[in-house]
């Protein structure tokens, strides 16, 4: 009896010793159903759409804001190719538009697009009725290369060049030429239902900050790009996530 107690006990041992290894490995096999995962997005394709201040014109390529918002971006959960750009010094929304037929892409769909145009609508003294027109017209476009998705497109404001030394003191009559200009762009953007970024009154800071102005003495400096991209980028992964 005496050994056939001792076995009892022994099972009875055991069993509990198990139990616990049991419990301890569910636990821990809870704890790791419950970690945060990342969620990794599909590769993405980004169009660029504007003038100088699109391709970066006096700073390297890395440094324009279409190439920053991208690495911004990769930095985190998406994977973003190489921005599409279409933009040239000089150019005007008529111009972009001519190019944009030109481009062999009109076709194509993009995940996401920015679209920065008109300064120099304002700086060859184009009329504001010809820059309402035809940035309706640029504006549709960049809806459709969304794939009709406004939540995809992104309008940035018009920088104000007077602040900088190329515009020769000039600021006082610039300033406000450019917010008229600024206030069309914003205005078409907001009833289409796009997102608006204005960055305009960041680009004034130039005026007691020569770091933001590149050496040309008229374009953003890389450090400018920055300061926009620290806004945009947010607003870009916020839409990305939603659909």
């Amino acid at each position: 009896m005496k050994l056939l107690y001792s076995i009892i006990l022994t099972i009875i041992a055991l069993s509990s010793c198990v139990k616990k290894r049991i419990d301890a490995t569910l636990v821990t096999i809870i704890m790791k159903d419950t970690t945060v995962k990342t969620v990794v997005y599909d590769s993405l394709n980004y169009l660029a759409l504007g003038d100088s201040y699109t391709i970066g014109e006096a700073v390297p390529q890395i440094d324009s804001y279409p190439y920053q918002l991208t690495n911004s971006l990769n930095s985190g959960a998406f994977q973003v190719k190489p921005p599409t750009i279409i933009a040239v010094t000089g150019w005007t929304t008529d111009d972009l538009i001519s190019a944009i037929a030109r481009s062999g892409i009109t076709d194509k769909k993009f995940n996401f697009v920015t679209l920065l145009i008109g300064v120099n609508d304002q700086f060859q003294h184009l009329s504001q009725d010809n820059y309402k027109i035809k940035f309706t017209q640029v504006l549709n476009t960049a809806i459709s290369f969304a794939k009709g998705d406004t939540s995809r497109v992104f309008v940035l404001s018009i920088p104000d060049y007077g602040v900088t030394p190329f515009a020769g003191g000039n600021d006082s009559t610039i300033g406000p030429l450019i917010d008229q200009f600024n206030a069309i762009n914003k205005d078409i953007s907001l009833k289409a239902g796009v997102n608006y970024l204005d960055i305009t009154g960041l680009s004034r800071l130039a005026a007691t900050d020569p770091g933001l102005i590149a050496a040309d003495g008229l374009h953003p400096s890389g450090k400018m790009y920055t300061e926009w991209v620290n806004l945009l980028e947010p607003m870009v992964a916020s839409r990305l996530k939603k659909n």
